[in-house]
């Protein structure tokens, strides 16, 4: 199946008791200008929308970008798309090169010239202000040199980026007018619950101002698509030219953006992806203020927690965020952050597993003392920690290598956890492509059925610590492994490293 996106809003179905009153909210009023709400309306055993779409599709727009670049050469068609087993592909791809892709162009044909190329793509759009201020997706306008928001009832209106995030997938637009513009609000997704009805409305496939319904199927999907992946899941029929649109909860209240959606066809199947409210909000405040995102940036890299590395850090459960590597530019650091501590409470909110702390870091303020809560060799510290700015973090210069120390590799071998392990000598950097100045034991063999290969440790690794202590000979790891033995423990925490010094946490049973 593939993931797409859908370039469009998508809206949820309502399923409520037969007989349950209903209020409805006042028709929007140009002159007092209020977000539009309403609530679906009980006609006998049924649940009609009709009143809901009415009111709120108003505020729901279409989206057209045109995106103009500089070509050069004729006017050629475009070659055909064709599968790799297509009969004759070779034919037609020689064909469009004689005509001009690459093939013999100096050859009876005229010089090429610059050309404007224009595309165009289609999405949708919610107003959230009656000044004007529109929400997409970032991939609705990508670099379009020209957006127009068309409105429900034909009002057409050239709109300027006030600001965009790839991150999120979210863009704000500004359109001006004479008169104050229909407008809905953003409702809290924190309170939507699976199975509750949801309204979608957008622009499938170019058609305009289409309403589709259904429900809330999960919430806080990972569909892979980016580091703050949380969105609510839904059948509401989302397609392409719906990303950008609005889901709405049956209060009239937008609690999502339609993003994308998993397909084998490019349509609609039932499943589709919103970016939830509770994320979306703070990003758009942040465009509108800003013009960008600045997000909080804590300079550490981290890994999440299984149930094997939770024994061997003697935390109970498995929770929290654990620390694989550190920043040397970051402000983890001055604040006392070490590699191998698990952050399990970040600003009074607790860390369930790793996904959830860059979200919440990113959503706390830059500049902010947050207060921070870690395990380290069993026992909780409190730390404190100043926010950086994260857009600034990435563009921090990583530190240089270290230099050689010179010292000279001991020959010593051991094996241990189904891996051979060597002192470093000049024959195994130069073999695995050991960066110079890097600490640790060489694995030089796995064991294809220990728990170690399952674990994806490779040949060529260093192992730097057994058990949070740091090791140097093949002797400190096997002393270590019997230490940790002795101790009860079920695993062995190792901290490994590649060639190039990126270093992971794996924790390996010990028999």
């Amino acid at each position: 199946m593939a993931l797409t996106h859908s370039h469009a809003y998508r809206l949820a179905r309502v399923a409520t008791v037969a007989g349950m009153a209903f209020a409805t909210v006042p028709a929007f009023s140009q002159a007092t200008p209020a977000p539009i709400q309403a609530v679906p309306q009980a006609h006998g055993t049924t649940i009609s929308l009709a009143d809901l779409a009415e009111r709120v599709m108003p505020a729901v727009v279409n989206i057209a970008a045109v995106t103009t670049s500089e070509t050069r050469g004729r006017n050629l068609p475009q070659l055909p798309q064709l599968g790799p087993d297509t009969p004759f592909g070779d034919l037609f791809e020689e064909f469009f090169n004689r005509r001009g892709r690459g093939g013999d162009q100096g050859q009876n044909q005229p010089p090429q010239t610059p050309q404007q190329r224009r595309s165009q793509s289609a999405g949708s759009g919610f107003v959230i202000d009656p000044s004007g201020l529109v929400v997409t997706n970032n991939h609705v306008i990508g670099d379009a040199n020209e957006i127009t928001v068309v409105f429900s009832d034909g009002l057409r209106l050239k709109a300027e980026v006030v600001g965009k995030d790839a991150k999120v997938d979210l863009a704000v637009l500004r359109v001006k007018h004479d008169k104050p513009l229909p407008f809905v609000k953003f409702g809290d997704s924190d309170k939507a619950r699976i199975g509750d009805p949801v309204m979608a409305i957008g622009n499938p496939f170019g058609l305009g101002g289409s309403v589709s319904s259904g429900i809330v199927s999960a919430r806080n999907r990972d569909i892979n698509q980016g580091p703050y992946d949380t969105y609510i899941q839904t059948d509401a029929a989302i397609n392409k030219g719906n990303s950008g649109g609005p889901l709405f909860n049956m209060a009239g209240e937008v609690i999502g953006i339609n993003t994308a959606i998993l397909s084998p066809t490019g349509g609609s199947v039932g499943i589709g992806f919103a970016v939830p409210s509770s994320l979306a909000t703070n990003i758009v405040d942040q465009l509108k203020e800003f013009g960008e995102t600045r997000r909080g940036w804590l300079g550490v890299r981290i890994q999440n927690v299984d149930e094997a590395t939770a024994e061997a850090l003697g935390l109970g459960t498995a929770r929290g965020a654990l620390i694989a590597g550190i920043d040397e530019k970051g402000p983890a650091k001055p604040a006392g952050l070490e590699i191998g501590d698990v952050i399990v409470k970040f600003d009074g909110k607790d860390v369930k597993d790793s996904r959830e702390l860059p979200r919440i870091v990113a959503a706390t303020p830059v500049g902010k003392d947050v207060p921070i809560q870690v395990m380290r060799k069993g026992k909780e510290l409190a730390k404190t920690v100043k926010l950086a700015r994260l857009e600034d973090g990435e563009k921090v210069q990583q530190a240089s290598a270290n230099k050689p120390t010179g010292e000279a590799a001991k020959p010593a071998t051991a094996s241990a956890l189904g891996l051979e392990f060597s002192a470093q000598n000049e024959e195994l950097r130069k073999r695995y492509s050991i960066k110079d100045g890097l600490k640790g034991v060489v694995i030089t063999k796995v064991d294809s059925n220990s728990n170690a290969a399952d674990k994806r440790i490779l040949v060529g690794e260093l192992v730097v610590e057994v058990g949070q202590e740091a090791v140097n000979s093949p002797e400190e790891v096997t002393k270590r492994l019997d230490a940790l033995k002795k101790e009860g423990k079920k695993s062995a925490l190792l901290l490994v490293s590649n060639g190039q010094g990126e270093v992971r946490f794996v924790a390996v049973t010990m028999s």
